[in-house]
């Protein structure tokens, strides 16, 4: 069976005009957020074109996760009311990315094992011993902070004395952001384990609802926000990405590594990307993927239409 077409853009005009991302479509519904995950696919700061079920699994991958971590941190979700759509607590996003690493890998400028290559040493506050080699376990995950860099612009790492010294989150909050961020790592990690998986780093945003709670948002533990290697093949010695980490190397291949305008994905890279996106869900969930009725605008834009009246 043929796949569909990427799902590009979302046409809900009765929610009003979106707030459109790099990935999603934010509308708002009264006090509440509704959140379409579309299957464009971001890098560079930018979109570089669409995969196939990707934004699906995107979705459906975050509410699954949402409930796994739900005793370690609440997260804004309300309701799924389409395979492609979060209904979500409007929440006040803290000003950081938190980045937790658990690996010494990448191949990104600014990667961590590019900058240890450079010979830097201090990540987030921690200061790495000499002699690691790439790929290699760090001797305990790192937190390690980033600004939230307005479109078109690149996040700035942080110390962790510079989130305080900033005046982004008094040293309670700070304090209680980073043990989050390090108790889904910790769960994140066991139960990828648990699909042949490892959870090699990833990124979290929260946010505070209108009661005051520190909650998850966004997204949690997807290919899009994580780096996954199947256990397998770090056992092996030489680990398999199963996420946006293809795509880098793939565009770095080309020689392109963000500057200028990107070639387009091969139609070849499109279709592997789709397959692992999908793997990572079975492999994670323990459920087949079940793709959505296409084309899904109009099946989005009927189940909105149901939720809200």
């Amino acid at each position: 069976m043929a796949e569909p077409e990427p799902f590009l853009r979302s046409d809900v005009a009765f929610l009003g005009e979106p707030v459109v991302g790099k990935v999603r479509d934010v509308y708002r519904h009264g006090e509440d957020l509704v959140i379409v995950t579309t299957d464009r696919l971001s890098g560079f700061d930018r979109v570089l074109g669409g995969v196939p079920h990707k934004g699906q699994v995107l979705n459906q991958l975050s509410e699954w996760w949402f409930a796994q971590l739900e005793d370690v941190c609440a997260s804004h979700l309300i309701a799924v009311p389409d395979p492609n759509v979060t209904v979500a607590v409007d929440c006040r996003p803290i000003p950081l990315e938190l980045v937790v690493r658990g690996y010494l890998t990448g191949v990104t400028d600014t990667s961590i094992w590019t900058r240890y290559e450079r010979g830097e040493r201090d990540f987030g506050g921690t200061t790495l011993p000499d002699g690691l080699a790439h790929n290699a376990r760090l001797p305990t995950p790192l937190v390690t902070p980033t600004t939230k860099a307005p479109a078109g612009h690149h996040d700035e790492n942080l110390d962790h004395d510079e989130v305080t010294g900033r005046g982004l989150l008094d040293a309670a909050t700070w304090d209680r952001v980073r043990e989050i961020a390090l108790g889904l790592f910790e769960r994140g990690q066991d139960l990828a384990r648990e699909g042949g998986l490892v959870l090699v780093d990833t990124k979290y945003e929260l946010g505070v609802t209108p009661e005051g709670e520190l909650v998850v948002i966004d997204e949690v533990h997807t290919p899009d926000s994580s780096r996954f290697w199947t256990t397998a093949s770090l056992e092996a010695g030489e680990p398999e990405n199963l996420d946006k980490e293809v795509v880098r190397r793939w565009y770095a291949a080309q020689g392109y590594r963000g500057d200028g305008d990107p070639p387009p994905m091969a139609p070849e890279l499109v279709a592997d990307m789709s397959r692992r996106y999908v793997s990572v869900y079975e492999r994670l969930t323990g459920k087949a993927f079940e793709p959505a009725a296409q084309p899904a605008g109009p099946r989005i834009a009927a189940a909105l239409r149901d939720w809200a009246s």
